[in-house]
């Protein structure tokens, strides 16, 4: 038992000191610019007490250094149904006992949906009910929804996300933290096509944060990461994930010219996480940096797009489309950073960042594998987050302008 206790602490220790602290800002060079405050959030209680206290901070949205920018997210019909997706919620909460409904419901507005984490259960709480927790019918149910609610894209690769916790459970000694099943489920609000609700589906290394308001539907943050990327033993072996991402990213950059690799990089150096806005960053600065699309050729736009688009058509098709055309709308005010060589087996960050989304892919340190250069960043452990900027991130702008509308305090 005390060896356990050492070894969740040191898990801890580990990484919280490779993730980099909420609302930094990276410079030219890789350097990070931090405060106190953010220092002592990182050490205060854990996982668990750095999302009370970002938790508690007020709601704002990732932005730039230049503010909010108003009007991007007008309410409006898009064509798109989400009574499947309304439906399969009903009817997974139908499965519930009494006290599993009581377990799984959040208000609609509830602070629950920024109470998540990409770590491991070891050393984070999570509401909700977990899928081993369920029946078999209510699994199917829980699957179902997410079948509505995603693509076929976007669910196999949930699946296989999860299959990684199994994996790291046979390479650590079976080791009860990493658990496939440990994906919980959480619902805010009242299945509707009229009024405003969504549900949370969280677990290491995978957070899907989805607002439905009529037939407009926001899937951010999104969360997908893995370790190991490449499973090559146990009941999984073969389990393959982020390649497209890893590849189309890394082939975009190569077809670049020198001088647009110039300004697309950072550093020509990875020597840790990079990663700006994944779990407890809420309200992160992040300015849009890089190469900007209106310097880039028509060829090199489309690239661009095709590479937002491994990321957004993780949602079902008719909602990806509609982002797509949202952010081909604010294409012009677009920019793609990289931090990292550019060879064939190089460790890389990049960001896609514009008014309207921020998508961020990194290689990280090694946590639950050994790494075999020590804790230097890996193609076998990846980060990945897609945001919404500007106040949007679990439909909030969405659901502010809704209460308005209606009158409701």
């Amino acid at each position: 038992m005390v060896m356990k206790k050492i070894l969740l602490l040191s898990i801890i220790v580990i990484v919280a000191s490779c993730k980099k602290v909420p609302g930094t800002q990276s410079t030219k060079d890789g350097m990070l610019a931090t405060d106190k405050k953010e220092q002592k959030q990182r050490s205060k209680g854990g996982f668990n007490g750095m999302a009370e206290e970002a938790v508690n901070e007020v709601y704002k949205g990732v932005f730039t250094s230049d503010g909010k920018q108003e009007g991007l997210f007008p309410l409006k019909s898009t064509g798109v149904s989400t009574q499947p997706i309304v439906e399969a919620a009903n009817f997974f909460i139908k499965s519930l006992s009494p006290e599993g409904k009581k377990k799984i419901a959040f208000k609609v507005d509830d602070k629950e949906w920024r109470h998540w984490a990409n770590v491991d259960n070891g050393i984070f709480q999570r509401a909700g009910i977990s899928l081993k927790e369920m029946t078999q019918k209510q699994r199917v149910r829980a699957f179902n929804l997410l079948q509505e609610a995603l693509s076929v894209k976007g669910l196999q690769l949930s699946r296989d996300i999860m299959k990684t916790d199994q994996t790291l459970r046979e390479l650590n000694n079976d080791d009860p933290i990493y658990d496939e099943d440990l994906y919980f489920l959480t619902i805010m609000g009242t299945p509707s096509t009229t009024t405003p609700w969504g549900f949370q589906f969280e677990g290491h290394h995978l957070v899907i944060n989805y607002f439905v308001l009529g037939d407009q539907v926001v899937m951010t943050p999104t969360f997908m990461g893995g370790e190991p990327i490449i499973t090559t033993t146990g009941k999984y072996k073969g389990n393959t994930l982020f390649q497209d991402e890893q590849n189309l990213g890394l082939e975009f950059m190569q077809s670049l010219s020198s001088e647009q690799q110039v300004k697309a990089s950072l550093s020509s150096k990875k020597n840790r996480n990079d990663i700006e806005a994944e779990a407890f960053s809420d309200n992160a600065t992040v300015d849009f940096e890089g190469l900007k699309a209106t310097e880039m050729t028509a060829e090199q736009k489309e690239a661009l797009l095709h590479l937002a688009a491994q990321y957004i058509y993780n949602i079902k098709e008719g909602h990806a489309k509609v982002k797509m055309e949202e952010i081909k709308n604010h294409l012009a005010n677009t920019y793609f950073a990289w931090r990292g060589a550019i060879t064939e087996d190089a460790v890389f960050y990049y960001r896609i960042h514009s008014p309207v989304v921020l998508i961020e892919f990194d290689h990280q340190g090694p946590i639950g594998i050994k790494g075999e250069n020590g804790r230097a960043p890996t193609r076998n452990h990846i980060h990945t987050i897609v945001r919404t900027p500007n106040g949007n991130d679990y439909g909030k702008d969405y659901l502010k302008q809704h209460l308005e509308e209606h009158h409701h305090h």
